[in-house]
């Protein structure tokens, strides 16, 4: 599997211009059938809303552009693992695939963590796909902190 591709490309421009506005570098992009659908990047501090998470945004976006709250056959790009909440947002959207860049050892919530997909509690859980980007992914966020401390 190549280490991106357009949709994470999308999802890692999404993450670059959340962290121009000062908000945590994280993009997600939500595509059915070979489309974006929906962008976001994370604005938790522009909304002042915990829930403001860059996946929990495009999948409201698609959700509204769709009129349906089941979207069971997109698949979610985004360039870092998903916290417990994104991950369990990603489930009861009934998302067909997720695929993340950079790994999340102490907030991730499908690899690391509550390791939400694989709780015997979870209804639905989509294939998912590590890695992607996983280099330009902690990249962003890398410099993004280095450059606040």
């Amino acid at each position: 599997m190549p280490e991106t591709n357009r949709f994470m490309d999308a999802a890692l421009d999404a993450a670059r211009a959340a962290g121009a506005r000062g908000e945590v570098p994280i993009g997600a992009v939500l595509v059915l059938d070979g489309e974006i659908i929906a962008s976001a990047g994370n604005e938790t501090r522009a909304a002042n809303d915990i829930t403001a998470h860059a996946e929990i945004l495009a999948i409201r976006r698609a959700a509204e552009r769709l009129g349906q709250e089941r979207l069971t056959s997109a698949d979610l790009y985004v360039t870092l693992e998903p916290c417990t909440m994104c991950a369990a947002a990603i489930s009861f959207a009934r998302l067909r695939r997720l695929y993340y860049g950079a790994e999340d050892p102490k907030g991730g919530g499908v690899d690391n963590g509550v390791r939400f997909y694989g709780q015997a509690t979870c209804h639905h859980a989509p294939e998912v796909y590590s890695g992607i980007g996983e280099t330009q992914a902690a990249r962003i966020l890398k410099d993004f902190f280095k450059e606040r401390r």
